[in-house]
């Protein structure tokens, strides 16, 4: 079939590069991906288990994984220059690479906010405030005190996200729902914890979600506290005590605590604004890629034949970026069989 003469380049080797390659491969093109990590799977490699059915997070990778002797890979590789080239496209990476391409997915993912910028949270000050992708390298790797066990913890929601001062106004869109899975870890864990959820609002909108949360509070009795955090301070004996006011009652609150973990929101991919001028996209307000119609075509661009996918236009769950990356492979596939 003519198809099978065309080739794709994907750009990011996370479960949207991944699963978009898989549908692809699978439709008889050849596959170029692209990869600045020395693994595929992306930040999912990182978590211990998913929300909302505690699967382990090695089966998403697998799955999005199983085409992949059929790939081309080019690992620890960024793109340094694209143009185009004819009807397609012609781009060099770092590694004196050129690779030619009719058409073009960028799955560049996201980046984890940086707590430290929220320095009145005390991450990198105090040894016990830890991220949520530092609580999930604990549950992988093991908990650093077991020995010690600790007895209270507390979550604090919305870090990086819905916040002015910020600059990332949006809602992260997984950030409650980790918060909810992760506390349940905690309780499983450590059968005598006490854990609180210091939340802005709850956004448990997806399948199975509310089920999650009721379980957290019925089950595991973990405590909800709609809060405002203003500080942080570390007490003698290396506990946290964290003040908040308590925004259903106007009042303010107290809470000693031995770990703090900051659910910290999406960002864009750091090198989101070179790709944009490699392939002349614009991007959108929040500094994801822009889509040229975001409401009925999200993964097509104002650039023929360059195409997007997964958290690259905006923060998603797992479910949502496997479907917009089946989305786009089937985008992509339209295109190239209508490329004379």
């Amino acid at each position: 079939m003519e198809k099978k003469n065309k080739n794709v380049l994907i750009v990011g080797a996370g479960i949207a590069g991944m699963e978009a390659a898989a549908q692809l491969s699978e439709l008889g093109y050849e596959i170029n991906v692209i990869e600045k990590e020395a693994l595929s799977g992306g930040h999912v490699n990182q978590w211990y288990k998913t929300f909302p059915y505690f699967d382990s997070s090695k089966t998403v990778v697998d799955f999005t994984s199983r085409n992949n002797e059929k790939l081309n890979f080019f690992t620890e590789t960024e793109i340094t220059f694209a143009e185009k080239n004819g009807l397609g496209f012609k781009i060099n990476t770092d590694k004196n690479r050129q690779i030619l391409a009719d058409a073009v997915l960028l799955a560049t993912g996201f980046e984890v906010f940086d707590a430290h910028r929220k320095e009145e949270y005390g991450y990198g000050i105090f040894k016990h405030v830890i991220s949520n992708a530092d609580l999930e390298r604990n549950f992988i790797n093991g908990w650093p005190e077991e020995g010690n066990s600790p007895r209270r913890f507390a979550f604090i929601h919305c870090v990086g996200s819905r916040d002015a001062k910020a600059g990332n106004l949006y809602c992260s869109k997984v950030c409650c729902a980790t918060a909810v899975k992760q506390a349940i870890e905690i309780r499983q864990h450590f059968p005598n914890s006490e854990v609180y959820c210091l939340y802005m609002d709850l956004r448990m909108f997806g399948k199975h979600y509310e089920e999650m949360f009721q379980a957290a509070q019925e089950k595991y009795g973990i405590h909800f506290v709609r809060a405002r955090l203003s500080e942080v301070n570390q007490n003698m004996d290396n506990t946290l005590l964290i003040k908040v006011e308590d925004t259903l009652t106007s009042r303010p609150m107290k809470l000693t605590v031995d770990y703090i973990v900051l659910m910290s929101g999406m960002e864009p991919a750091l090198k989101s604004s070179e790709l944009a001028k490699f392939f002349g996209l614009p991007l959108d307000e929040n500094g994801f890629f822009e889509s040229a119609q975001a409401l009925v075509s999200e993964n097509k661009t104002c650039v023929e034949g360059v195409f997007l996918a997964g958290a690259a236009t905006g923060p998603k769950t797992i479910v949502e970026t496997i479907n917009d990356a089946r989305s786009a492979a089937l985008s992509i596939h339209h295109y190239l069989q209508n490329l004379s």
